[in-house]
């Protein structure tokens, strides 16, 4: 039994519409090459956002102030004075010694100084019971020119030693006792002179 004419030209429509449908279904699934690259790009998505970016500055050496210059008002603020000490027996005599420190780049005028203007440096010994003192020993300088003389000058720089002659009488009393001594210092540099100064220190003497 043949089918009736109306179904026989469905047929084909039928076939076409089938068709179609499969190929909308087909594109719409996904294919895994395409699954994998949405899985890898949101993988980046997630590690960039994660990732910190690296200090610029972790490899940058740290940097150091210099130290600041000190300041100088006077001639106390270079110029420093060690006290000393030595021992002597009553009735004789010995030298006691004490030691001025100049800081580096500085100095100070020599005794005798080398123009009558300038002010040498001076030590001035007190007076104590038992003891009496010499004439001081001053070192031997050195002279440098400087920016602001003329003729050269003679200075002393860095460790200067001055002695001092102390005699014990014979009826001195024995033991240590401290002899005060003033020391009168102007330093400069080598552009300028700064106020002078008056430095107290001591040097023990002790009897025997």
């Amino acid at each position: 039994m043949s089918s009736p004419p109306y179904l026989c030209a469905l047929a084909p429509w039928r076939e076409e519409n089938s068709l179609a449908k499969a190929q909308r279904r087909k594109a719409r699934k996904p294919t895994l090459p395409r699954l994998w690259l949405g899985a890898t790009y949101a993988t980046l998505l997630i590690c960039s956002a994660c990732t910190k970016p690296l200090s610029t500055t972790a490899n940058q050496p740290s940097s150091s102030a210099a130290p600041a210059a000190p300041i100088v008002r006077t001639s106390a603020d270079v110029v420093k004075v060690t006290p000393g000490s030595m021992s002597v027996s009553a009735g004789g005599s010995a030298d006691g010694t004490l030691v001025i420190s100049i800081s580096r780049g500085y100095h100070v005028n020599a005794n005798p100084a080398t123009f009558s203007y300038l002010i040498p440096t001076e030590l001035t010994p007190q007076k104590i019971e038992g003891v009496t003192t010499g004439k001081p020993k001053y070192p031997l300088s050195e002279k440098k020119k400087f920016q602001f003389a003329e003729a050269p000058l003679a200075v002393y720089e860095g460790d200067a030693q001055i002695k001092l002659p102390i005699r014990a009488a014979f009826t001195a009393v024995k033991g240590m006792r401290p002899l005060p001594i003033t020391l009168r210092v102007q330093a400069c540099d080598n552009e300028k002179c700064y106020p002078p100064a008056n430095l107290n220190s001591y040097i023990s003497v002790e009897v025997k």
